[in-house]
């Protein structure tokens, strides 16, 4: 993998931190690290280290360190660079031990680099063994524990590196993405013209992994179907998402691997074998219309009992772990196929779920299911994050999720009870109406209000700090005529919708008091990867357009910014190294920053005060 840390009168001499590839060229020698304790997350509580995604197993994506704050945060300057060498859809949170950053790049390759100076430590290559994979080649992070560095990879491996040398010590292959292909979404795709298409039911993996109870714990995307067309303009924000009427997808699940050997220990589906149609729920848990045909579902259901083997529900962030309970808590993606209900009736148990399971045996001890039957794209997808809340009771040991719905959910971390749903975050526009020929506008579309992005808390302040998304999107039935010998296939076809507000703001949510929104502030640029909150009183948060700002956090007003020179799309981290902090960031972009203006990149940006 080529590599190169920059210094930065090197990086002066780059146009906005590309024209990479001759800097990441040169080869530098392998040098021996340092070895990481065995414990992750006692070296969080005990010093800087950003040891695991989130941080720590409650994925609050909060740090207690204070030294860059808000009075001196406007000093704030590169420390360092390191240009992986690999352009675009670079979104990995980097983890910190003991003084060593292990980070993993588009394409999987992995890095580990000394903290304080960017000094390459060791790479390790990554050799998929197949091209077929689930949208862009991206990951999220590394998982570190016990002298070994964790990947989940977007070929449907899980592997271990030796932490000290990047020595491959375990390759374990979960799924083969190319399995489950469809001739039906082939010719479905040639009906839509020269546009490129991308995704199909290829299993594959996002996630960074959770280390828990000797356990690696994965789960796979790319289980609800949807083919994503391009726009003209070559991004897929524009383009639309497609979905297939009929049984073409794949079924989502989660595992655990034994950390030491990479043995499967348990895995456990979304999709419920039995009973999966639930109760044909005519609202949502929370007491929403959900629009539903109960009558015409039932009528269908006997044509369709074996819908759950294809029905989807990815597993897209790393799930939290309450250690005391023995339970992860994650949520689960929307059914398959994508859109298009009638061939799988009923509430699709347990798609569109936040779920608890028990660690170490993977059986179901709750749910609760966000949105029964879904048909538009809301998947649970944002990481869930442990909290304690008040209540009139007492104080409580919750879970909360910030959904693509535009509210913050927070339950009760023992039996899944839903404490209190926050204000909503964004403008609702016919929310939970179903897609139909003439197309309907709904607010919020696929994206969501809360995506994938990691929402950082502060239990001190009692403030969620979220990046939403406020947009909508038109949900299209469309038909393709019997031809060739293949019947009339419908599919619903999902894009942007014309004239209406596309924006994103920075938002506080009060969980302490209620659920309120503190405050939100509106970005230049969409939002995304996530936030990161500090005992400094900041909130750091990425923009597509390349900028990274560092908020008030009691007010969110703008303090800082640096042009990092392509659009951020991973979570940044802050930790110590002899006593100074550091803050590091991932500029390299994703897939919907392509042809929207803004560019792709290669680079890891590491901020500190100056000395």
């Amino acid at each position: 993998m080529p590599r190169h840390t920059m210094t930065l009168a090197e990086r002066s001499k780059t146009p906005s931190g590309r024209g990479c590839a001759a800097l990441a060229a040169a080869l530098l020698f392998l040098l021996p690290a340092v070895l990481p304790g065995a414990s992750a997350q006692e070296s969080a509580r005990s010093s800087g280290d950003w040891p695991a995604f989130g941080r720590d197993a409650a994925n609050t994506h909060h740090s207690p360190l204070a030294q860059i704050d808000r009075g001196n945060v406007g000093r704030l300057r590169p420390a360092w660079i390191f240009q992986t060498g690999v352009t675009g859809t670079f979104q990995a949170e980097p983890v910190v031990v003991e003084g060593v950053m292990y980070v993993s790049t588009t394409g999987n390759h992995v890095a580990a680099l000394e903290a304080k100076s960017g000094r390459v430590l060791w790479t390790y290559t990554h050799k998929a063994r197949t091209e077929k994979i689930f949208g862009p080649p991206s990951n999220r992070g590394v998982a570190v524990s016990g002298g070994l560095v964790f990947e989940a990879t977007m070929d449907g491996r899980v592997i271990a590196l030796d932490a000290r040398t990047g020595r491959l010590v375990w390759d374990r292959e979960a799924v083969r993405p190319e399995e489950g292909e469809t001739e039906t979404a082939s010719a479905l795709a040639a009906t839509l013209g020269d546009k490129p298409v991308q995704g199909s039911s290829r299993l594959g993996f996002k996630m960074p992994p959770l280390v828990a109870d000797g356990l690696v714990v994965v789960g796979v995307t790319g289980a609800g179907y949807g083919l994503h067309v391009e726009d003209e303009k070559g991004g897929l924000d524009g383009g639309a998402v497609v979905g297939i009427e009929g049984g073409y997808g794949r079924r989502g699940w989660l595992a655990a691997y034994d950390a030491k050997t990479g043995e499967e220990r348990w895995r456990w589906y979304v999709t419920k074998a039995d009973g999966w149609e639930g109760d044909f729920a005519e609202k949502t848990a929370d007491g929403l219309p959900l629009n539903r045909d109960i009558a015409a579902e039932k009528a269908a259901a006997p044509r369709h009992g074996e819908a759950w083997k294809v029905g989807g529900g990815s597993l897209w962030m790393t799930p939290a772990y309450d250690a005391d309970l023995g339970l992860i808590y994650l949520g689960t993606g929307n059914p398959a196929p994508q859109n298009f209900g009638l061939t799988r009736p009923g509430d699709n148990l347990y798609t569109m779920s936040l779920v608890a399971l028990d660690v170490k045996t993977g059986q179901l001890r709750w749910h609760f299911q966000q949105v029964p039957h879904e048909q538009w794209g809301y998947d649970v997808a944002s990481p869930p994050f442990l909290l304690d809340v008040p209540t009139e009771k007492g104080t409580v040991k919750a879970v909360a999720q910030a959904s693509k719905l535009g509210w913050i959910y927070v339950h009760d971390r023992a039996d899944g009870r839903l404490i209190a749903k926050s204000a909503p975050l964004i403008t609702h526009k016919n929310l939970f109406v179903p897609p139909s020929p003439e197309g309907t506008v709904v607010s919020p579309g696929p994206l969501g209000a809360v995506s994938w992005h990691p929402v950082a808390y502060d239990a001190g302040s009692g403030l969620a700090f979220a990046q939403v998304r406020h947009g909508a999107a038109t949900y299209t039935v469309k038909t393709v005529p019997a031809s060739g010998g293949r019947g009339e296939v419908r599919y619903t076809e999902t894009s942007e919708a014309k004239g209406e507000p596309a924006f994103s703001t920075l938002t506080a949510v009060d969980l302490a008091r209620g659920g309120a929104v503190a405050w939100s502030r509106k970005a230049g640029s969409r939002l995304s990867g996530g936030t990161l909150a500090t005992a400094g009183g900041l909130v750091f948060s990425g923009e597509e357009d390349g900028h990274l700002d560092a908020h008030d956090a009691t007010t969110g007003e703008i303090l800082w910014r640096f042009q990092c020179g392509a659009g951020i799309g991973g979570p940044p981290a802050t930790y110590t190294v002899e006593g100074r902090q550091y803050v590091a960031v991932a500029a390299g972009g994703a897939s919907f920053t392509k042809g929207s203006g803004f560019g792709t990149g290669d680079a890891l940006v590491v901020f500190a005060l100056p000395d």
